[in-house]
């Protein structure tokens, strides 16, 4: 990040923070398939990775809010980050992830042949392709940047964290940079900070979980 990319020395005049954590290891991640339901749970890993989460929250911020996706392994990941941290939780449904359509159900290794053999998919654009009855990378960003710009029209000076998914994440940050190369997938409770004030949104920034993370 150069100088004049990082936000402005302003803390609690006209600076806001977005802590946007990824729920923790569902039972679809760890069986490495995308969920049927919405109602999906975390696995006992995912509920230590939310723990830990909540800890490293605790010791670098102070947060007013916790957002939520609607879907199960976020709320619950919000519930144990609100009991740690004593916060309320809103739910904000635009935060879902990625609806696979016709992938539901079936094997993350499945989508990568799905996508090799389908003649509309272009390497080069890739965030376009959308799975029959889904969304594609750019449908989503769309959707979630609109709660985005609604939460930072709303909470302009507050520390937020928002809990949500890794097709959410990655789609805030390809927004925030303008491109989709180089954005960043987060692994289960990886943690990425996401400044703003009234004139932009300033380049996301991890604060844990470095290796990138796997789509579900």
């Amino acid at each position: 990040m150069t100088p004049e990319d990082s936000p402005p020395n302003t803390s609690g005049r006209g600076t806001g923070r977005f802590i946007m954590v990824r729920h923790g290891e569902s039972e679809g991640n760890r069986d490495r398939r995308f969920t049927i339901s919405s109602e999906v749970p975390l696995t006992e890993l995912g509920r230590r990775q939310a723990h830990q989460a909540a800890r490293r929250i605790a010791q670098k911020f102070k947060p007013q809010l916790i957002i939520s996706s609607p879907f199960a392994r976020a709320r619950q990941t919000s519930e144990i980050i609100a009991a740690e941290l004593r916060l309320p939780i809103e739910i904000v449904h635009e935060l879902h992830e990625r609806d696979l359509g016709a992938l539901k159900g079936h094997s993350y290794d499945l989508l990568r042949e799905v996508v090799r053999q389908d003649p509309r998919y272009d390497p080069k654009r890739g965030w376009l392709w959308r799975p029959e009855g889904g969304e594609s990378y750019e449908d989503v960003r769309q959707r979630v940047v609109g709660a985005i710009e609604r939460l930072r029209a709303r909470l302009p000076e507050h520390e937020v964290v928002i809990v949500s998914h890794g097709g959410v994440m990655l789609s805030v940050w390809a927004h925030v940079i303008g491109g989709w190369e180089g954005a960043h997938l987060p692994p289960n409770c990886g943690i990425v900070l996401v400044e703003h004030d009234r004139e932009r949104i300033y380049p996301p920034r991890i604060v844990q979980g470095e290796e990138e993370g796997e789509l579900g």
